[in-house]
């Protein structure tokens, strides 16, 4: 049994309030299996963001965005192996 996979990161480190926000998710999942991702980012003082929770529906595989910040995030393409999702800071 093959394990899911996803790895997510941003286009920039860091961000000012309204800038653009692009988040790239590179996923898999060759057992068909249900997959949920949190992500959150820290600065170098110990500042956290809202978690991003990024979830697989299996068969077919899709990814949706949610964030604790109220953000909304926008798919902007999705390839079926690869999403970018857009939102502003």
């Amino acid at each position: 049994m093959a394990a899911p996979t996803a790895n997510a990161s941003m286009n920039s480190t860091t961000y000012s309030p309204g800038e653009q926000m692009l988040l790239t998710v590179n996923y898999g999942d060759p057992d068909n299996q249900r997959l949920t991702v949190t992500v959150t980012v820290a600065d170098a003082q110990g500042n956290r963001s809202a978690p991003v929770s990024v979830t697989a529906v299996l068969d077919p595989l899709t990814i949706t965005v949610a964030d604790d910040s109220g953000r909304t995030w926008s798919r902007v393409s999705d390839s079926g192996s690869v999403a970018v999702f857009r939102a502003v800071a």
